[in-house]
């Protein structure tokens, strides 16, 4: 930690924590990681490295995380993008003019958005999530950055195809060069669901031979779900990095709604360029 952060913490009087991170290495010059349930200051469900405002969390434990990541990862904090999501499949993208804002212009920018593009250096964008899955994106060729929400909802309109479409519309991001992580989230063993769900599915045209499995009910592949929609638009499965990392199993090490059930904190899957 550098003297300027130090002493920022303690004129804040912001207690110095270290956050536990689980990094990806995507590449020379990008830092990604999701953030575990180690390291943080927040209580209950939220315990303890929840840096979502959106959770009913104290908004000084949150900005306690917040800076505990930022310094960690070595983004200012004001440089984290924390989006409001909806289970849709909106995009916002991020410009330098986006830090110019208010705080307030930026929420608003954020809301109801469920991915995020930039490729602007020193700027951490990313999802939170909680079993749903998170998708970083990096395109070394135009050193541009994306990453999506995709729960069942999302996958099911093709969320991950969605924010690649718009890196190849913003930044000419060719399919066949990207670099993809798929973060913790629930496994197919863990994802039960009501044949409502898996009719969607099918609705959508998801090979349902691949992607789904009979036990006493459904259950639903959604890491593979999102793998499948990015080779299908041209990215080679060896550049996609799961993490078979299942929230679920691990509810210890990364929140999982379906075991919290409510009031929970939520896991943040980010990425900056350097």
């Amino acid at each position: 930690m550098n003297w300027m952060r130090w002493k920022t913490l303690m004129t804040l009087n912001i207690p110095m924590i270290k956050p536990v991170l689980h990094y990806y290495d995507i590449a020379k010059g990008v830092v990604a990681f999701s953030t575990t349930r180690h390291g943080g200051v927040s209580k209950g469900q939220l315990a303890t490295l929840n840096i979502n405002p959106h959770r009913g969390d104290e908004p000084t434990a949150v900005a306690t995380n917040l800076q505990a990541v930022a310094t960690e990862i070595g983004v200012e904090a004001d440089r984290f993008v924390r989006l409001h999501q909806i289970h849709e499949t909106h995009c916002l993208t991020v410009t330098s003019e986006f830090f110019q804002l208010s705080k307030a212009q930026q929420a608003e920018k954020e809301e109801g958005k469920d991915a995020v593009i930039t490729d602007c250096c020193n700027v951490c964008i990313g999802v939170h999530t909680a079993d749903c899955v998170p998708v970083l994106f990096y395109d070394p060729t135009h050193h541009a950055i994306g990453a999506a929400h995709a729960g069942w909802r999302g996958t099911v309109q093709r969320i991950a195809q969605h924010t690649l479409e718009h890196m190849m519309e913003q930044y000419d991001t060719k399919p066949a060069e990207l670099k993809v992580v798929i973060g913790p989230c629930i496994s197919e063993k863990n994802f039960e669901v009501g044949q409502e769900v898996y009719d969607a599915f099918a609705t959508a045209n998801f090979p349902m031979d691949r992607i789904a499995k009979r036990h006493e009910k459904w259950h639903i592949d959604l890491p593979l779900c999102n793998q499948l929609q990015l080779e299908k638009m041209g990215v080679p499965a060896s550049n996609i990095l799961q993490s078979a990392i299942c929230t679920y199993d691990n509810a210890d090490d990364f929140f999982s709604a379906r075991i919290l059930k409510e009031g929970f904190g939520t896991i943040y899957t980010g990425i900056a360029l350097r």
